[in-house]
């Protein structure tokens, strides 16, 4: 049995429809599809008809996207040579499309890849028309460099030819004189537009010993977007410093710049470092959208009790509130967010900041610069003599930075700061061992907001999971030393949710959202301040007080199906669950 019995099974065509098309597939040398399609049967009719004759389901893709990250499974090579193609990533199986499945050959290598990136594939039958279209989308970032290296080789070509020419004694041209400025230019701004569409947040641009290799950071992980020779780094990289205004000539210590353009039809920021490495500078560059600068608190993840605590301690008069974590957390967002909530129109409102990141109408914003005396500490008290009413300090990292802090709170204004601590708990014995005396502390500090970043469900796209027993023991004891009146704030412990793959978002996360602790100074923490401020009586009496961790709110959105399960245990977390095959899962 073929296609064509298949069909006259399903009554699709006839058995003198057969022999014509038997006839004219002869004599034309065209496949059976082609000429299937000329008598109008149809390419759904006909993959209906595949997939019962080799017994595989077969996708219909129409106009679906494959995403980058799914096409990067499967080499455009190896797609090209043995037709088949990535189709998604569903619950951890890597879903191909091809178009024979009786090519030996082809299975063998699709074989060879899943063992590779260590991951099973299902197989689906597609028309010839969807292979074309899949193959045709590896042709983005990929192809726009390759054309662009393409122009390079032939300038650097010309460039020594003419070299030659002008010269009695041909002498070695070095890469960095070849005036190969449109190919360079072209390469970097294929990279950039990629990276801001792609929603990345950075991108590494890092030398090797075989080539350079390009890497977006998206949803927190860096994933490679693309390989260059070795030959093109020293020209990118050098494009970028033209770009960043940094000195050209530079190459043994670290620089930092910036620079802005438009990108998609949108303002787009880079904040741009280099760093010297044995085989050239890396260069990383932060992506501060513009668009992007209007993040209210909510929509960071500030929600019911934990967003109406926060609007109370923005409204203080003045004191101290900082906002905790490690770098890529999002302080410098929570802290533009707060600002904009604030009164800038009566009140002035100043800001240090080490870069400028976002753009904030109604704040005077300044760059500190280390490199002329111009730090935070000397910063600060040049604001003092600006009448401020509101003082944002980008971060605290040494005494006479937090010392001028204090002064400033303990002297009426309300400050905003950052400080790099794990937890809440810790900025207090850490404002002291940087030399801030507790008296000091205990009244000008408001409280202490840590926070972090973990990726977010798309909608849809959780798989839900009931909590086992086990699960449920585990919780309870995560929240056993939180006092009873507050446990009916908790959510009933019924089901997490996995992150599973649909067809607008094949990873099932899309975005990061904020977990939070916040720690409210009150009496009770102001005489351990002054008493045995180590960090664990500090958590003892705020715990006492209600304080949830980062971990037990990444529990609550876990619950709330907001993010998947896994991003539980990302944050420190040592739960099991069962998901609803019985695997288990950590």
């Amino acid at each position: 049995m073929n296609i064509l019995d298949v069909l006259i099974k399903q009554q699709v065509i006839t058995i003198e429809d057969r022999s014509a098309i038997e006839a004219e597939a002869r004599t034309s040398s065209a496949s059976v599809e082609a000429v299937l399609a000329k008598h109008n049967v149809t390419a759904e009719a006909m993959l209906t008809a595949l997939g019962e004759y080799y017994r595989l389901p077969h996708r219909v893709l129409g106009h679906t996207k494959i995403p980058s990250d799914v096409l990067a499974y499967v080499p455009e090579e190896s797609a090209r040579h043995y037709q088949f193609v990535p189709l998604k990533l569903v619950e951890g199986a890597l879903e191909v499309g091809i178009t024979d499945p009786d090519n030996i050959e082809a299975l063998d290598a699709l074989q060879f890849i899943s063992t590779k990136v260590g991951i099973p594939y299902k197989l689906y039958i597609i028309s010839e028309a969807d292979l074309k279209t899949v193959l045709d989308e590896y042709q983005n970032i990929t192809g726009e460099v390759d054309e662009a290296l393409s122009e390079f080789d032939t300038a650097a070509s010309t460039a020594q030819r003419e070299l030659e020419q002008d010269v009695a004694e041909p002498q070695a041209v070095e890469e960095s004189d070849i005036k190969t400025d449109a190919p360079v230019t072209k390469i970097v701004a294929t990279i950039l537009r990629y990276a801001v569409e792609g929603e990345a947040s950075d991108v590494h641009i890092e030398p090797t010993a075989k080539g350079t290799r390009v890497r977006f950071r998206m949803d927190g992980d860096l994933h490679t977007s693309l390989s260059l020779p070795p030959k093109i780094h020293q020209s990118v990289v050098a494009r970028i410093k033209i770009l960043s205004q940094m000195r050209l000539d530079e190459k043994r210590k670290p620089q930092d710049g910036r620079f802005s353009a438009t990108v998609s039809g949108r303002r787009i920021d880079f904040r741009v470092s280099t760093f010297p490495t044995q085989y050239g500078e890396k260069v990383v560059m932060r992506i501060l959208d513009q668009t992007k600068s209007k993040a209210t608190l909510t929509s960071l993840g500030l929600v019911g009790e934990k967003l109406d605590a926060v609007h109370s301690i923005i409204q203080k008069p003045y004191g101290i509130v900082l906002i905790s974590g490690p770098t890529g957390s999002g302080k410098s967002t929570t802290l533009f967010a707060m600002l904009s909530e604030l009164d800038r129109e009566t009140r002035n409102v100043v800001s240090l900041e080490d870069p400028v990141e976002y753009d904030v109408q109604g704040v005077a914003q300044s760059q500190v610069r280390p490199e002329i005396g111009y730090t935070f500490a000397t910063g600060l008290r040049s604001i003092l003599r600006q009448d401020p009413d509101i003082i944002m300090v980008g971060e605290i990292r040494d005494k006479e930075t937090a010392q001028l802090a204090v002064q400033a709170a303990l002297t009426g204004h309300l400050v905003f700061s950052t400080i790099h601590t794990n937890t809440a708990a810790d900025a207090l014995p850490r404002l002291i061992d940087m030399g801030v005396d507790p008296y000091l502390i205990a009244p000008t500090l408001i409280a202490v907001i840590a926070q972090r970043l973990v990726r977010k469900l798309c909608p849809k796209a959780g798989k839900p999971f009931p909590v086992s027993e086990s699960l449920r023991l585990l919780l309870e004891k995560e929240f056993s030393d939180l006092p009873e009146e507050y446990h009916p704030r908790l959510p009933p412990f019924k089901e997490f949710y996995h992150a599973s793959s649909t067809p607008e978002c094949p990873t099932g996360t899309a975005g990061r959202t904020g977990v939070f602790e916040i720690l409210t100074m009150d009496k009770d923490l102001e005489h351990i301040v002054l008493t045995n401020p180590a960090a664990e009586k500090v958590y003892a009496a705020a715990r006492q007080k209600g304080m949830l961790t980062l971990h037990e709110d990444a529990i609550i959105k876990a619950l709330a199906g907001e993010i998947p399960f896994e991003e539980v245990n990302a944050l420190g977390g040592d739960f099991l669950a069962e998901d609803g095959d019985g695997e288990r899962t950590s």
